[in-house]
């Protein structure tokens, strides 16, 4: 137990600084020249495409090192951990851009905004507990029911950590 919540605090401050990391990585665009089209900043897919990258890996870091896994089991459960996550990704990749088009526009944020806003969060959660629901059955198949249940209780546990972290940075609508 206590070997899993250092394992999850140590995520949450590598994903902490890996989202610090790549938003400060966003090149200022320089002022066109004379007759230049202007050069785009890095854009928010690539950026999020960065950070999925580092939460992906440190997921399966984590699950890694939470599961004994017979290399029977283990080729059964990855390639599925694999499809769960490219399901996860779409969700989280929602959410990102949700919250980056929040901080943008927070300080004109009306009712209408305000709603999509809290629309938004609860989509974000229904949509990850449908994924789950989904997806354990598909583990179950692949390592078993405790084994499936430990998967599942890592997954929200660190994404809760993440979501911990991602709604501290935002603003709160006034």
């Amino acid at each position: 137990m206590r070997h899993t919540l250092a394992l999850t605090a140590a995520v949450c401050l590598f994903c902490a600084s890996a989202i610090t990391w790549a938003a400060a990585q966003q090149p200022k665009p320089a002022p066109p020249r004379s007759g230049e089209a202007p050069i785009s900043s890095t854009s928010i897919d690539e950026v999020l495409k960065a950070v999925r990258s580092d939460l992906q890996s440190d997921r399966s870091d984590i699950i890694a090192k939470n599961l004994t896994l017979s290399s029977e089991l283990a080729a059964k459960f990855w390639p599925v951990f694999g499809a769960y996550q490219k399901e996860q990704n779409a969700i989280m990749d929602d959410q990102l851009k949700g919250i980056q088009r929040y901080i943008e526009t927070f300080e004109k944020l009306d009712d209408p905004g305000a709603i999509a806003l809290i629309n938004a969060h609860f989509d974000r959660d229904a949509r990850m507990n449908a994924l789950r629901q989904k997806w354990f059955g598909e583990f179950q198949k692949a390592v078993g029911t405790k084994l499936a249940v430990r998967v599942m209780q890592i997954d929200r546990r660190l994404s809760m950590a993440h979501q911990v972290y991602f709604t501290s940075r935002i603003p709160l609508a006034n």
